[in-house]
C-alpha cells in the first residue's frame, strides 16, 4: 500500500478543524497508509524582523528536513505553486506512484511560509489558490484533496 506523509508545522487546536481533519485522514485508510506528522513552529516576538523569520524559517527546515521519508516524492504547498484540479492531482500521483515510488510527502510550512531551500528540493510545488485561507483549513483541505485524489484513482463516487 503507498504511503503518504503529511507534514504541518502547528497543531490544530480548534475543534471543528479537529474532527474534519480526523475525518479525512479516517477515510484516506481505504486507500493508502497515511501519516500525519505535527511539528512546533519557531517561537517569534510580536513583530519579528525579516532575520528573526528567515532564522526561525531555517531552523524549522532543519526539524522538516529529518522528517520526509527517504526516497518519498516531495510536494510542498506553496502560493507560488502550480494550481491543479482535483483529476490532474490524482493523476500526477498516480504517476508517482507508477514511477516506482512508495511513498509521498505533502508539506505545509508555517504561518510565516517556509525556507526556500525547502522549496528547491521539492519534486512539486503545489498551490491551493491564489486566495488567503487560515493556516488550519488549508490543512484540512489538503487532507480532502489528497483523500479526493486517491478516490479519483480507486474510480469511487466520492469524486462528481
Amino acid at each position: 500500500m503507498f504511503d503518504i506523509t503529511l507534514i504541518t508545522m502547528g497543531k490544530l487546536k480548534e475543534k471543528f478543524y479537529l474532527s474534519a481533519a480526523a475525518e479525512y485522514e479516517k477515510r484516506m485508510k481505504g486507500y493508502c497508509q497515511f501519516n500525519l506528522i505535527e511539528l512546533p513552529e519557531v517561537r517569534l516576538p510580536e513583530n519579528p524582523s525579516q532575520a528573526e523569520i528567515h532564522a526561525a524559517l531555517e531552523k524549522e527546515a532543519d526539524t522538516i528536513l529529518a522528517k520526509i521519508p527517504k526516497g518519498a516524492w516531495f510536494c510542498t504547498l506553496t502560493p507560488e505553486g502550480k494550481l491543479l484540479s482535483s483529476e490532474a492531482l490524482a493523476e500526477k500521483m498516480k504517476d508517482v506512484k507508477l514511477s516506482g515510488k512508495s511513498c509521498a510527502c505533502f508539506l505545509i510550512g508555517s504561518s510565516f511560509g517556509m525556507a526556500p531551500r525547502l522549496k528547491e528540493i521539492a519534486d512539486f510545488k503545489l498551490s491551493m489558490s491564489p486566495m488567503t485561507f487560515p493556516h488550519h483549513l488549508a490543512r484540512v483541505m489538503v487532507l480532502e484533496q489528497i483523500y479526493r485524489a486517491e478516490a479519483i484513482q480507486a474510480g469511487s463516487k466520492y469524486h462528481k
